[in-house]
């Protein structure tokens, strides 16, 4: 198999809105019209009426409700607005998805994007926005594997799960590629910027790449903490192993490792 087979499944890919494309391209356009933009999300009805569900949720504690996009932008911000939207529109691109918990799917996206953020923030060299976008798109490779190849992808859950092998080592056995190369091939196709695809591309080992992006390890890094969060390791051992030459790469100091407590106990605020 090759990556061009799931991809000329035009019917199987996930459905994102226009205007978030147009969203996630704009990210690098300084002279975007975000104002247009916006007209067009509240001009569609289902993903503005999830905006608002979002904006008026507690975690941006508001002190009235919001009833329309225009409201949101003057309370919120374009660029706070963006990831809303884009949130949004990604995590409803698939509604029904074979051998694939789209719930635990989406939270672990959101939770990878939230802390790829928080890292952007101790770094000059990459984007707060374009972290989190990256984010909650790191692992769409996989989602399009579910979408187009579905006894692919559930016979490499099976080789990790049941003979512990590692998922690149799976994927590289059943497909002859990853769903990462997979990921930015979409992205390629739907013309996203080529900064996104190519830190999905190498964020699981981006060192080993000639060129290796910051964005990619910011990924990484968002990965480790998130996994680690996961398994409730201590601390003193996250410290302890985070790849520091990542961090380099990533344009973030080492004295950063002292406030990775406040990394893993940030939440999502985000419900697919």
């Amino acid at each position: 198999m090759e990556v061009k087979d799931l991809l000329q499944q035009t019917d199987k890919l996930p459905n994102v809105p226009d205007v978030v494309r147009e969203l996630i391209i704009a990210l690098k356009d300084p002279d975007a019209d975000y104002n247009a933009i916006a007209t067009k999300v509240g001009q569609d009805q289902t993903l503005s009426l999830k905006i608002l569900r979002l904006v008026n949720s507690a975690h941006f504690g508001l002190s009235r409700k919001v009833s329309s996009i225009d409201e949101a932008v003057v309370l919120l911000g374009m660029d706070k607005l963006n990831t809303l939207v884009i949130a949004s529109g990604l995590a409803n691109s698939a509604v029904n998805v074979d051998g694939l918990d789209l719930k635990l799917f989406w939270r672990d996206a959101f939770m990878v994007a939230t802390i790829a953020a928080w890292l952007a923030q101790k770094t000059e060299v990459v984007e707060e926005d374009i972290a989190f976008t990256a984010g909650i798109i790191y692992n769409i490779g996989r989602l399009l594997l579910h979408l187009a190849a579905p006894k692919d992808a559930m016979e490499i859950q099976s080789l990790v799960k049941d003979k512990n092998a590692s998922r690149i080592a799976a994927e590289m056995e059943r497909l002859s590629f990853t769903t990462q190369d997979a990921g930015k091939a979409l992205l390629d196709l739907w013309k996203f910027p080529s900064e996104l695809g190519l830190a999905i591309q190498q964020y699981k080992r981006p060192l080993g790449y000639e060129e290796p992006t910051p964005l990619s390890a910011i990924l990484n890094l968002a990965n480790y903490l998130n996994g680690a969060k996961s398994s409730d390791r201590s601390i003193e051992d996250i410290k302890q192993f985070i790849p520091k030459k990542v961090m380099q790469l990533a344009g973030i100091s080492l004295e950063v490792v002292d406030e990775l407590d406040e990394a893993l106990m940030l939440e999502t605020g985000f419900e697919p």
